[in-house]
Order: structure tokens, then C-alpha cells, then sequence
């Protein structure tokens, strides 16, 4: 059996970041990222169970990981060597129980919610956090009985879903599929989670107008929560800058009410806000901005979306950016993070209700066949085209790049229901 590696080695991160100037995902070849043999994950305890994996998708922070590319805030919340992969959908090799409390047979399909918070590292009590079911806030993720690691997928204790020995996960990271769904809709379920949580994050009112910046994966699965879980309360405007013609044509299937590509996203909500334009910053504009790329271009378009008192929300994850705040200061904006998952509040028909992100996510992921989206699977030998397919996904009519961890070693492809593998 093969894992892909991560090592800790500073000279081999230095020549991934320069091959990445080529291209996102080019760093592979040269890189830290090595293919070895693997064993199984040791067993962390009894409320822990394997997984063997399915399908792991490669996600934008797994292709700035493996580029050299990752802001250095992460360097205490990682542990060397780890195989990453945190967005799974796997099967359980024993009998286990779910993060309900309720008993799953061996053989269950399940998606994995990677956030290593208190309960996965054995701390009590547990942070005000994780004990109001906010995980992806806890503080303690380089503490308690595991090595440092944010999430499945950055630690070495735990393993990740790039790897064919599997991974071991604590009852409360396991969902269980639901039926019906496809591997591919399972394995959408983990980002759609981080797109469910910022969109219900965003304190979007009745007629506000929003914009989604960027229509990859996380863009498309934004825009998708807010048609599902946000407008039918509020009936809000939704206006997306997409940038290649296959995002376009998504976008609009998810529920945009205007797709346009991203140098026309101001003209677009400027007309949407009635705004004049000082500057090339439009003076009303929009009320929330959904930043889904996370650059220093993307966030300085953001602010100039904005009308006075707006919001933006960092979806796409930034690293070390520039940005020229006067913007921020001026016209009394906010920018606020959206990370993760744990507990949500929806509104529906005026009465509120409270679930798992997880929960919300494989409901916007059945309703608008998310699964659709994984475009191309790979075997683990083929990692340094899969990780160039993924970083330039847009460019070529491609949105979520996987790996298939049951078909490697053999020339993969996904069965047209998508349904496990022979």
C-alpha cells in the first residue's frame, strides 16, 4: 500500500514554491511530497475507529501546502511527516459510532469532518468552543493526546485521505452517508460544509445584494448554500464574477441571478445598487462580498465592492497579502473569516433551527447534485498530474480534482452512479 508523504524539509518546500511560479500543483515533482509504502494508523484509542478511503479530494490549501505557499501562522499547528487529505469519504472497517452517538456497522459509508478539536485530543473540560459545538475555533489543536495538527489531514498521528492504509477518525468526526448519495456527492460534503457555515455567517438581510468573487469549488458550493439555506428568507440579490465559461454556466445553475466574468463583477453590482463610482470603488455597492480566493487582489476588489458599513467574507483561504486598508477605515467596513464548521442556526419559514454544518452541507449537496462537480479522479501514482489538473482546474473546464485511494495502481475512472468501487 502507498501514502503521499509530507516531510518537514525546508530546502525541498524552497524548490516547490519556485516550480509553483509555473503553475499551481507544480510544485509536486520537486517538493517535499514523496509517495512511500504505508502501514495503517495506529489505534488512538477505543473511540476511535479505521476508515479505509474511498475518495479524497485535493482542496486549495493541500495545492498552497504542497507549493510552499501556506502563510507561516500554520507552522505550530501541523506535525511532520503527515499524509494530507482531509476531505473523505471512506468506509469503516469496524464497527464504530457516529458523531451522534449512533452505532455504525462495519462497512458504512461515511464522510469525515477533520477539525481535531477537544474531543478527538481527549481534553476536559472541554473550550468554550468546542463545548458550544464551534470547533473549528477550538484553541487547543496542538495539545492533548495527539500531535499538533488543525485537522485530519496535518497530523501525523492520525493519517489523511491521500493514502491507500487509511486513516483513523474519532467517533465524533464520522457522518454516515446518506443513501442515495454517490461517492462523488460524499466527498463534496466537507467543502460544502465550509461554503454552508460562511454563507450562514454572513448576516445577509431581506434585499441586500451579494456577490461571490471566484467560482471554483468553494465559489460554486457558496453560491449553491445560499440559494438553499439563505435566500428563500431574505430574497436577497446574488450577483457572481466567475471567471472561465464552466463556472459561468454553474454559477447560474446553482441560482445566481447574474454571472458575469470578474472584470465585470463592479459594473454588474453597480448597476444591481444604483452606486456611483469614485475612484474605480463604487460609493454603495454591495452588502456582503464572499472572497473566495483569497488573494491580495481579491480582497482590495472585495473592499471596493462594498457599500459603506458592508461586509466581506474571507471564504477562499489568504496568505500573506498587501491590501490598502484606508478603504476598511473610511467607510466603517468589516471583514470577518469563515472557517470551518460546527454548529449552525438557519431560518426557516420565520423559525429558526439549529444543526450540524455537516448536516446542512449533504442537503445542499443533494439538492443541487454537487457530486457533478468532481470532474477527474487519479490513483496516488499519478499525484503530480492530479495536483496540475487541480491547480489549473478553471482553465481546463475542470472544478474538484480527487483521488480514487480504490482504484490506485490502475487506470481509474469514476463509474457513471459514482457508487464505491468493485
Amino acid at each position: 500500500m502507498k501514502s503521499l508523504v509530507l516531510e518537514r524539509n525546508v530546502a525541498r518546500f524552497a524548490a516547490s514554491r519556485v516550480a509553483s511560479l509555473i503553475g499551481s500543483g507544480r510544485g509536486a515533482g520537486v517538493g517535499p511530497l514523496r509517495l512511500l509504502d504505508a502501514t495503517a494508523p495506529e489505534p488512538l484509542g477505543s473511540d476511535w475507529f479505521p476508515v479505509k478511503v474511498l475518495l479524497s479530494g485535493i482542496c486549495g490549501s493541500d495545492l498552497a501546502t504542497v507549493d510552499g505557499r501556506t502563510s507561516r501562522y500554520f507552522e505550530d499547528m501541523v506535525s511532520f511527516p503527515f499524509v494530507p487529505g482531509h476531505e473523505v469519504v471512506g468506509v469503516l472497517e469496524s464497527d464504530g459510532v457516529d458523531a451522534h452517538g449512533q452505532p455504525l456497522v462495519a462497512g458504512t459509508r461515511v464522510v469525515i469532518e477533520p477539525v481535531l478539536g477537544c474531543a478527538p485530543r481527549a481534553i476536559e473540560p472541554r473550550c468554550p468552543h468546542c463545548a458550544e459545538e464551534h470547533q473549528g475555533l477550538c484553541g487547543n489543536i496542538a495539545f492533548g493526546r495527539l500531535a499538533p495538527g488543525l485537522q485530519t489531514g496535518f497530523c501525523t498521528d492520525t493519517g489523511g485521505g491521500w493514502s491507500e492504509a487509511g486513516l483513523m477518525a474519532h467517533r465524533s468526526q464520522l457522518h454516515a452517508v446518506p443513501e442515495g448519495f454517490s461517492d462523488r456527492d460524499a466527498v463534496m460534503v466537507e467543502p460544502t460544509a465550509c461554503a454552508v457555515h460562511a454563507a450562514l455567517s454572513a448576516d445577509i438581510h431581506e434585499g441586500d445584494t451579494v456577490a461571490v468573487l471566484g467560482a471554483g469549488t468553494l465559489g460554486l458550493a457558496t453560491v449553491a448554500a445560499l440559494n438553499t439555506l439563505v435566500r428563500p428568507e431574505t430574497g436577497h440579490s446574488l450577483i457572481v464574477g466567475a471567471k472561465h465559461p464552466a463556472q459561468r454556466q454553474q454559477a447560474a445553475r446553482f441560482g445566481a441571478d447574474m454571472v458575469v466574468p470578474p472584470d465585470q463583477l463592479a459594473r454588474a453590482v453597480r448597476r444591481q445598487s444604483g452606486s456611483l463610482v469614485l475612484g474605480g470603488r463604487l460609493t454603495e455597492g454591495a452588502h456582503v462580498v464572499f472572497d473566495c480566493v483569497g488573494t491580495s487582489e481579491s480582497i482590495a476588489e472585495s473592499l471596493a465592492l462594498l457599500r459603506p458599513r458592508g461586509r466581506v467574507v474571507l471564504v477562499g483561504m489568504p496568505g500573506r497579502v498587501s491590501v490598502d486598508l484606508a478603504p476598511l477605515w473610511h467607510k466603517e467596513l468589516s471583514i470577518t473569516g469563515a472557517y470551518a464548521y460546527g454548529q449552525e442556526t438557519t431560518i426557516r419559514s420565520g423559525a429558526p433551527r439549529s444543526a450540524r454544518t455537516f448536516e446542512l452541507a449533504m442537503e445542499v449537496v443533494a439538492t443541487h447534485h454537487l457530486g457533478e462537480l468532481v470532474t477527474a479522479s487519479y490513483p496516488l501514482e499519478r499525484y503530480e498530474e492530479a495536483l496540475a489538473h487541480a491547480g489549473a482546474a478553471g482553465r481546463r473546464g475542470a472544478t474538484k480534482i480527487v483521488f480514487d485511494l480504490a482504484k490506485s495502481g490502475r487506470n481509474p475512472s469514476i463509474r457513471p452512479d459514482g457508487k464505491g468501487t468493485p
